[in-house]
């Protein structure tokens, strides 16, 4: 209500918040003869703190304060720490005199390494590609305009970034990274048409009649060799989950490069070309040097090019010889979802008996935490025991999960090899009685607890109804997983052995005494667990005024039997005369995956391939572990994702195949020319397959996707050189005279493409920082896969295309 007093309003308001002890200390209960009654003297009231359910502790010296910055969905990581270290600058200074925010863990470092890594990969792959540019063009003018086209197409591939909101990352970088060759594959053919037609056209052609026809020879093949190679990423489009937020970036930043690339080379070359290239002076006959390296390569080429051509059963032999090599080796490769990222810090898991208290577990992490600042490598170890008050993560107290921060890679013991930092943490560890550890990383941990609940690579999953069955199999099947080699920090879920009192009214005893169920339940609740009452404000910030009984009063089985409930008369009930009270071990947690019973079995894998080892983890469970009617086991973590993965590509590539080659059969109308291109997709694929092999590297998501890249390099290839081969014998020459032209005129765009797209890959394949894990791979595959492409490409197509030619003879 209001008063009005002259002219002004007064607002009426009755004031009676609780600002603290002192207001709830005069809380009045009752009032007996005129007295009143306060709340002070019936309870103590203080200050204290909620219920402790986990504390964090830092390099075995005691506990810290920590806190956790969780991003939104969708936000720039980058951006957001950006911001958060400036709003920490400013918190710091008021702060009082010895305290500070100090960051211990930040996914900035790793997104800095990872891009610094792949950005150096992308400077000296197009430095590398640069150097074989001017060194094949021969000269200034001509290769700046093929150079050019790099700058051009990675700065059209970051402005379509910046429309679509893509961000620069370890993947998009990287499929810049693998664009750097091909970005002047259509651009060198141009070029180099150019350059030979100056060269052989006559003196009164004007230059831009000759420049206009050289253009238009090559314009249709490198339009649909540069489509063909952004349709070929097609399939990564269609990855889901985990695997397609990897890698649809690469293939979106491929795509967008290779399409500025073509509208560079059907565009902006041709006129390039016709203001910056010269015609060479028919007196000079000195040999340019990109001449004399021609005239280098083509001294060997020539006499085992006419080799081939005569005698095709060579040709046929050598092309079924590689693909008989690459399928004896495939089956040696091992398999996995994507080669460990190696992150810089490491995660060590620890789990203790179920039944321990907080203090214990505290004292079991701060010895840890001083054995492992005991390995050289190891700067900095926080640990989480349990939950915080606020936050992501819900682990029980005989849970910590430590932080574990090593120094620069360049300063370990063995250079870079972070597994044998793992191998000495889990030696440090492995004496303590009582204890379980799991080693993992960060990111790598996410993932894993996203994908299975699970904070491993790998995780077995064991459904049926029973606790104590599923516990007793699941213990089975972990012994048999130790055996196989490679297992490592193999675990069983906890699902029992929790002290528990268990309070069990009895309902008759309760009837007789006039009460109800709800009455005894609440007097449990509320005398041991305590319940919030209200609460205190204090400025913006409020608290709960929570009510239990004294701990002397609640803290032993004695004290909880002797609790009273009142009954309706007023009679004082103790609580075991209405209950049955005692202490049994019972469930620690009971999962379920759509609505049925399962307990994990997990596992890290070191020193081979996750393929393998699930297959003869699996047979070795098949031949010693018998499971009871009505239960079944799965295999899941980063397995599964490499057979969901590989189960996609498994449709869309061929899919893709067939709509590349209605696109070819589009572009030449033979079905036998189509035949001869496609011919060169296998023996690519035969390339990527060795150089895995000879490398030592697994068979992955990352190496798929070289070998969906080498399809289009290998058909842009096969594409040029089929099509000027279809130009001379349309021009009247014979089919061995044209095949043998053809080929040597070819050679060096051949040539070029190859060495370009391998070069700009070099850079990935011998870097070792932050990220090179996952791109190691792809590069490997690509650089394998062009050598026995351009080999087919040289000698083989040449060879076999008089056979493949007659359509086209028949048609004329």
């Amino acid at each position: 209500q209001y008063l009005e007093r002259n002219s002004e309003q007064f607002i009426i308001r009755s004031v009676g918040l609780v600002k603290g002890v002192a207001d709830i200390n005069n809380i009045v209960i009752k009032t007996v003869d005129g007295r009143p009654v306060y709340l002070s003297e019936l309870a103590e009231i203080k200050i204290g703190g909620a219920i402790r359910r986990g504390l964090q502790t830092r390099n075995g010296e005691g506990e810290v304060v920590a806190g956790m910055v969780v991003k939104l969905y969708g936000a720039n990581a980058s951006t957001v720490i950006e911001q958060l270290e400036q709003k920490i600058i400013k918190i710091n200074k008021t702060l009082p005199k010895g305290v500070s925010i100090v960051p211990y863990y930040q996914q900035k470092d790793i997104v800095e390494a990872a891009v610094n890594t792949v950005n150096n990969a992308l400077i000296q792959g197009v430095i590398l590609v640069a150097i074989i540019l001017f060194v094949f063009m021969g000269g200034f003018r001509p290769s700046l305009v093929v150079v050019l086209a790099i700058p051009f197409s990675v700065m059209f591939a970051f402005i379509a970034m910046g429309l679509l909101n893509m961000s620069a990352n370890l993947m998009s970088l990287g499929g810049l990274a693998i664009a750097i060759g091909m970005m002047v594959d259509g651009t060198i053919v141009m070029v180099e048409n150019v350059d030979r037609l100056l060269r052989e056209s006559e003196p009164d052609e004007p230059r831009l009649h000759i420049v206009r026809r050289a253009c238009l020879e090559v314009a249709q093949p490198i339009l649909f060799a540069i489509v063909i190679i952004i349709m070929v990423f097609l399939p990564l489009f269609t990855l889901e989950g985990v695997e397609g937020k990897t890698f649809r970036p690469l293939a979106y930043t491929v795509a967008l490069a290779m399409l500025g690339s073509l509208i560079y080379a059907l565009f902006l070359a041709p006129v390039l070309s016709d203001i910056f290239m010269r015609r060479k002076d028919k007196q000079d006959n000195k040999p340019n040097l990109d001449e004399r390296i021609l005239n280098a390569l083509l001294k060997p080429y020539r006499p085992i090019l006419k080799f081939f051509i005569r005698r095709r059963s060579f040709a046929i032999a050598l092309a079924a010889g590689l693909l008989l090599l690459g399928a004896a080796v495939f089956p040696f490769l091992g398999s996995e979802f994507t080669p460990k990222l190696q992150e810089g810090t490491i995660v060590v898991r620890l789990t203790m008996a179920p039944s321990i208290s907080i203090n214990e577990s505290k004292r079991n992490t701060l010895i840890v935490e001083k054995r492992l600042l005991q390995i050289p490598e190891v700067v900095d170890v926080t640990s989480r025991i349990g939950r915080g008050e606020v936050g992501a993560h819900a682990d029980p107290i005989n849970s910590a999960e430590m932080y574990v921060t090593l120094k620069e890679k360049e300063q370990w013991r063995k250079a870079g090899n972070q597994g044998f930092v793992e191998q000495e943490i889990r030696k440090a560890i492995a004496d303590l009685p009582g204890i379980t550890a799991n080693l993992t990383q960060p990111i790598e941990m996410t993932i894993d607890e996203l994908l299975e609940g699970v904070r491993a690579e790998l995780a077995i999953k064991l459904f049926g109804d029973d606790l104590g069955q599923l516990k007793a199999k699941a213990e089975e099947i972990a012994d048999i997983i130790k055996q196989v080699r490679g297992a490592a920090d193999v675990q069983v879920d906890q699902v029992s052995g929790t002290p528990q009192l268990i309070i069990t009214p009895d309902r008759h005893a309760i009837a007789r005494y006039g009460l109800n169920l709800a009455d005894v339940q609440d007097i449990i609740s509320s005398a041991i667990g305590g319940v919030a009452a209200g609460q205190v404000f204090e400025g913006v910030r409020r608290y709960d005024i929570f009510v239990r009984y004294r701990e002397q009063d609640r803290a032993s089985l004695s004290a909880i039997r002797n609790l009273l409930i009142s009954g309706p008369d007023g009679i004082q009930v103790p609580l075991a005369q209405v209950a049955t009270i005692k202490e049994i071990t019972g469930p620690r947690q009971i999962t379920r995956e759509n609505n049925q019973r399962f307990i994990s079995i997990q596992a890290n894998v070191i020193d081979r391939d996750i393929g393998s080892f699930v297959e003869q983890a699996q047979s070795e469970i098949d031949a010693k572990g018998q499971l009871p009617p009505g239960y079944y086991s799965k295999w899941g973590g980063q397995f599964r994702l490499q057979q969901e993965a590989n189960k996609r590509l498994a449709i869309v590539v061929p899919v893709t195949l067939l709509l590349i080659s209605i696109l070819l059969y589009s572009s030449f109308g033979s079905i036998k020319n189509t035949a001869l291109i496609l011919l060169n997709i296998p023996l690519a694929l035969v390339g990527g397959v060795l150089a895995l092999w000879l490398s030592g590297q697994n068979l992955s998501v990352p190496a798929s996707v070289g070998f969906i890249a080498l399809f289009g390099i290998a058909l842009e290839n096969g594409m040029v050189l089929v099509t000027y081969l279809n130009q001379l014998t349309r021009s009247g020459l014979a089919i061995d005279e044209a095949s043998i032209r053809g080929a040597c005129l070819r050679l060096r765009p051949v040539l070029m493409t190859a060495a370009t797209t391998a070069l700009g890959l070099i850079p990935l394949l011998i870097a070792s920082g932050t990220g090179s894990e996952v791109q190691k791979p792809l590069a490997t595959v690509v650089v394998g896969g062009l050598v026995t492409s351009t080999l087919l490409t040289l000698l083989v197509i040449p060879a076999l295309y008089k056979w493949f030619a007659t359509e086209i003879i028949q048609t004329e």
